[in-house]
């Protein structure tokens, strides 16, 4: 790629960035007298967002978006592979009433705090591991009577594509309270929009709904299969883009 077209496009990613970060503002207030009233408003504000933002990549930097699988209408727990911010995006797009275990500094962002809090996310202090799973698993048991999707990044943070990271216990423990099946997704977002950065590149970005493991399996059985999973369909995502050298020609 030609210094030129490289800078063209950093140009146009830097524009979408302020673009989409802009639109927060005025969604989250047009919505908020709704969602103050009732959790809808809140996952209704989120989800035009989350819609404006895939036209957004599309329109101006030739990003497109894929939805495979079947997406879970039901009571389910979602653990997902975290590349980057457009994951999040595209999974809370996809499900009717999702929710996230969210960092509990993000309570405090104003009006999108008092959003996210409406949409149903759990904020916990992740700095302390033990007690931020306590947290977690009693604010989960406070919400259960709000049906919905309960998102969860096993891994705990974002993952750059062909990084290898562990799978924490976290994810069992919140499997077994739940009693839940849960839904391994798969993605290779992270080719397309890096976890850190303005640059975006062109291409397909693809998350995927796998097949539903059952609930109640032992822990160990569970992040097993969790584990196999999304790392294996995830690279088989990956693949698809020519990666790692659609990075390096990019």
């Amino acid at each position: 790629m030609s210094r030129l077209a490289y800078g063209w496009r950093w140009l146009r990613s830097l524009l979408f960035s302020v673009l989409i970060y802009a639109a927060m503002l005025p969604i989250a207030l047009a919505y908020l007298p709704w969602a103050l009233r009732s959790r809808d408003g809140a996952v209704a504000a989120a989800h035009r967002w989350c819609a404006f933002v895939r036209w957004l990549a599309y329109w101006l930097l030739n990003l497109r978006t894929e939805i495979r699988g079947t997406p879970p209408e039901g009571e389910v727990l979602i653990a997902a592979k975290h590349q980057s911010f457009l994951d999040i995006i595209l999974i809370y797009g996809a499900v009717p009433r999702g929710r996230f275990i969210m960092k509990k500094e993000l309570v405090y962002a104003p009006i999108l705090g008092q959003i996210a809090l409406r949409m149903g996310c759990v904020p916990v202090d992740r700095g302390r591991r033990g007690a931020a799973i306590k947290k977690m698993m009693e604010e989960v048991r406070a919400g259960r009577d709000d049906p919905g999707q309960l998102i969860i990044y096993p891994q705990g943070t974002r993952v750059a594509p062909g990084v290898v990271a562990p799978y924490k216990m976290g994810t069992a423990a919140l499997y077994r309270e739940l009693g839940q099946p849960c839904v391994p997704v798969a993605c290779n977002v992270g080719v397309f929009w890096p976890r850190r950065g303005v640059m975006r590149r062109p291409g397909t970005a693809i998350i995927e709904f796998l097949p539903e493991i059952p609930p109640n399996l032992p822990p160990n059985l569970f992040m097993q299969q969790i584990e196999e999973a999304v790392e294996t369909r995830s690279d088989a995502l990956m693949a698809e883009t020519g990666f790692p050298l659609a990075l390096k020609e990019s």
